[in-house]
């Protein structure tokens, strides 16, 4: 893989190993044409997010060893699909959003203007992201 970047220009920053996330299992919100879903949001699981998951029909709870998927639970770090927390975001019940370990390749489907207020890890100065 070459070198990714983040929603904000920089190097994808890694998103989470505990529980081991991204399409790949490797950390990082890393996307490719295999990834048919582009699991690149890294967010930070909520109540609602994960309830909202659950009724929409993605069931983000359940363990699912033969995907090597543990189960998430509020305060987890996982590599979403950019339209499932697009629609969540829609719905009221969006999850906060790494900036640092979400791929840019989200910006093709979710503006930054829209990520920002989930930005659990947003700069101080954001003029140089305009």
């Amino acid at each position: 893989m070459t070198t990714a970047r983040n929603v904000l220009g920089g190097p994808l920053a890694e998103c989470g190993t505990d529980p081991m996330t991204g399409f790949f299992r490797n950390g990082a919100c890393w996307t490719s044409p295999e990834d048919f879903g582009r699991h690149t949001i890294c967010a930070v699981m909520t109540p609602e997010f994960l309830d909202h998951q659950q009724r929409t029909g993605n069931d983000l709870i359940t363990p699912i060893p033969a995907y090597r998927f543990p189960g998430l639970q509020p305060g987890d770090t996982w590599c979403v699909v950019a339209l499932r927390w697009l629609h969540a975001h829609q719905d009221g019940a969006a999850a906060p959003v790494s900036l640092a370990a979400t791929h840019e390749a989200t910006l093709e489907v979710i503006p930054l203007e829209v990520l920002l207020p989930y930005a659990a890890d947003a700069p101080d100065d954001l003029s140089a992201l305009q």
